[in-house]
């Protein structure tokens, strides 16, 4: 997924666009894009070995400004608000449904 996004150009480190083979020091500023937010990471240390998730956020630290997060939240919000959930279009079952009243009224 990471080596796709790289070679989309989607991933920049120090602010260059980065390859899948690209090797990360401490200190570099890592951006990319993922569910319309721009996020920014600075690599504080490289880890000897792999670590687990929980402990990633030893090595980094998430520099991405919260007005970011605050906009994708109005985002959801205005979809919510323009189209509610369940109204529009019937679902299959919803088809289904309309034509089984239809036979039970007929006979």
């Amino acid at each position: 997924m990471v080596t796709e996004a790289c070679r989309k150009n989607q991933i920049t480190v120090n602010g260059q666009v980065a390859k899948p083979s690209r090797e990360v020091f401490p200190m570099d500023k890592i951006t990319f894009r993922k569910d319309q937010i721009t996020y920014s990471i600075t690599v504080l240390d490289i880890p000897l070995n792999r670590v687990g998730a929980k402990l990633v956020d030893i090595y980094r630290k998430d520099e991405t400004p919260a007005e970011a997060f605050a906009h994708l939240e109005m985002l959801k919000l205005s979809k919510e608000h323009y189209r509610k959930s369940g109204v529009g279009r019937p679902t299959k079952k919803d088809r289904r449904d309309l034509e089984n009243f239809d036979l039970d009224n007929e006979e």
